[in-house]
């Protein structure tokens, strides 16, 4: 069971050979963790996601939450799973032993996270949404608000979520209407409406805490406008008891093609004038602050995409070991018996296709976590400074990358099924429903595409950029001991060489304000970052299986081949294909741009 919902050997792999885990514990932070510790807290999550969460994962497709009393009905089974998360202390993973948590690195507890996230994204939504809100007030909120709203988070008695979108404004956050009036107790009185609240309301916790986003009655125009607060589903006593319920109405469940088993809901506050809330942080600086959870929820979006590929990945790998049919090409005896099918050529080409896919994006999430650490952990704050400008310039693609090419490997395993695939017997159609989602979670492509290459690229005088450069060519560089991977490094520094061009040109047209061309094809542009990013992260897997061959272990002489055929995969037939796109952006193609509402 374990190996249908991730790959131990290949999680080994990546974070003991690629990303150092065990160079962590030389930290003080993690100084009292080894890898035995580490590979417990593994061992844990592997059995409860195997025991709690993937057994329900079907019915709570089929079972979506109901809208019966002004509340929201789930299947017991949620209630059982996310009790045992808790309790095994995965909700405060990386959180210090003094506030009751693991103290684990971040790298180590997504790589927890991962087996919930294959296992059930539903279901694991809920304690994710809550770590995200109990973060954000943990950095912003005052005090009080810790005492009062954080700590029964961390006990996990209450649980969060954020709630931003509103129906008539979609993704652009500067045009929402909520207000909050200031009232004489130092509290807010909201009134407005959100749609798409994932965890909006369920029966798993004592209380619900949204961090909502809304506008103070002097607030300025657009997104400079924007404050945040604490409105909780029952207000909070101060001896932390509960006290009665505050003006939050739950007006209905949206019904989705995938995630079914998460309360997608729309929420009144204050239709009877008495919704209390709780600034956080500064007025009118609600945005910069819940940037905060929105790029941990951006990351962890893109690591269910991961783990949601991967699930259908290792499902039809098995399913095309075990399934027989048809005859090799050269085979023209009839009486011969079928062979499997992940001897035909074309199997393979999915499959490989499949690994490459969802191997590259889990090294590059996993990464991402590795980054997270550095800014908190590493010895200096120039350091640190540099991990976070690379970590924020990755993070859109740590997003949608995988939100798109995972999904198409889930797609691929579908393929792979043939007529079973999307049939509902079988479990890859809902892995494909499920990923659906992701690339319209937390910002579609076209929302990150212009948050890459609008903003992050030129942010701080492109100090993450060049960051990045330098590491593929020092990765580049490595290769040499092996001549093998000469074939693999020459595409990508080929399409690095033209992506500087390309990005070169772009970012002077925008200074020059030539913003709606240079943006037009922003998607295509994060595309092709996207790519390279995942190569150096493929040749980086490549340089590491490299050696492991050189230790010469025949036990995992398949493992590194495998690695590096999927390398060899992504960077041959993958990456070469990017030029196209970058040929578009630098002729600043506008068929899109040109494009007139009449002619369609």
């Amino acid at each position: 069971m374990s190996e249908m919902l991730l790959s131990s050997r290949n999680l080994a792999f990546e974070l003991y050979e690629v990303l150092d885990a065990e160079g962590l514990t030389q930290r003080e932070r993690f100084a009292e963790h080894n890898r035995e510790t580490f590979d417990a807290a593994i061992g844990t999550a592997r059995s409860i996601a195997e025991k709690f969460f993937a057994p329900h994962n079907r019915k709570g497709d089929e079972n979506e939450p109901r809208y019966e009393n002004g509340q929201a009905i789930l299947i017991p089974e949620v209630k059982s799973a996310v009790d045992a998360f808790l309790e095994a202390g995965f909700l405060n993973a990386a959180r210090s032993f003094e506030a009751g948590g693991m103290q684990l690195p971040t790298l180590l507890s997504q790589a927890c996270f991962a087996h919930f996230q294959s296992a059930n994204a539903a279901s694991t939504s809920y304690p994710f949404l809550t770590m995200g809100a109990a973060n954000l007030i943990e950095s912003f909120g005052t005090e009080e608000q810790k005492q009062r709203f954080l700590q029964p988070m961390i006990e996990g008695r209450f649980f969060g979520t954020m709630a931003l979108t509103e129906p008539h404004a979609g993704s652009s956050l500067s045009d929402i209407r909520t207000r909050a009036e200031p009232v004489a107790d130092g509290t807010y009185r909201l009134k407005g409406n959100k749609i798409f609240i994932s965890g909006g309301d369920h029966p798993l916790s004592e209380n619900i805490v949204h961090m909502v986003l809304a506008k103070l009655p002097d607030a300025p125009a657009g997104v400079k406008g924007i404050s945040l607060f604490i409105v909780p589903k029952f207000l909070v006593n101060d001896d932390g008891s509960l006290g009665k319920r505050n003006d939050v109405l739950l007006a209905g469940l949206f019904h989705k093609m995938g995630w079914r088993g998460t309360t997608s809901t729309a929420l009144n506050f204050g239709d009877n004038g008495d919704c209390v809330g709780y600034l956080v942080g500064k007025p009118h600086q609600g945005l910069s602050c819940m940037f905060q959870m929105m790029n941990e929820a951006r990351i962890g979006v893109g690591m269910g995409a991961v783990m949601l590929g991967y699930a259908g990945y290792l499902y039809s790998l098995e399913y095309a070991r075990e399934r027989p049919q048809g005859r090799l090409p050269d085979s023209k005896d009839p009486n011969t018996a079928p062979v499997s099918i992940i001897q035909h050529a074309d199997i393979k080409r999915m499959l490989l296709t499949q690994k490459a896919y969802v191997e590259g994006a889990f090294d590059l999430g996993l990464y991402a976590a590795r980054l997270f650490d550095d800014t908190t952990t590493l010895a200096t704050e120039t350091e640190r400074k540099q991990a976070h400008e690379l970590l924020d310039l990755l993070t859109p693609i740590v997003k949608s990358w995988p939100s798109e090419f995972c999904l198409k490997a889930n797609e691929l395993a579908i393929q792979i099924l043939g007529g079973h695939g999307y049939t509902r017997e079988y479990p890859v159609e809902q892995y494909y429903r499920d990923n659906r989602l992701n690339p319209i979670h937390e910002g579609t492509h076209g929302i990150q595409s212009l948050d890459l290459l609008g903003r992050k690229l030129a942010q701080n005088g492109g100090a993450g950029l060049k960051q990045l450069i330098r590491l593929i060519a020092e990765t580049g560089a490595r290769t040499q001991k092996y001549p093998s991977l000469t074939a693999l490094r020459e595409p990508l520094e080929q399409l690095v060489t033209r992506l500087q061009s390309v990005t070169l040109g772009l970012l002077t047209d925008l200074a020059q304000g030539k913003v709606n061309s240079s943006l037009a094809n922003s998607a295509l542009y994060l595309k092709v970052f996207g790519h390279t990013v995942i190569g150096w992260r493929w040749l980086e897997q490549a340089i590491r299986a490299e050696e492991g061959l050189e230790k010469g272990n025949a036990a995992d002489i398949a493992f590194y081949k495998g690695k590096l055929q999927a390398a060899r995969y992504f960077l041959t037939w993958e990456v070469p294909g990017c030029h196209h796109e970058l040929a578009i952006l630098e002729a600043r193609d506008d068929t899109c741009l040109g494009m007139q509402d009449e002619w369609f």
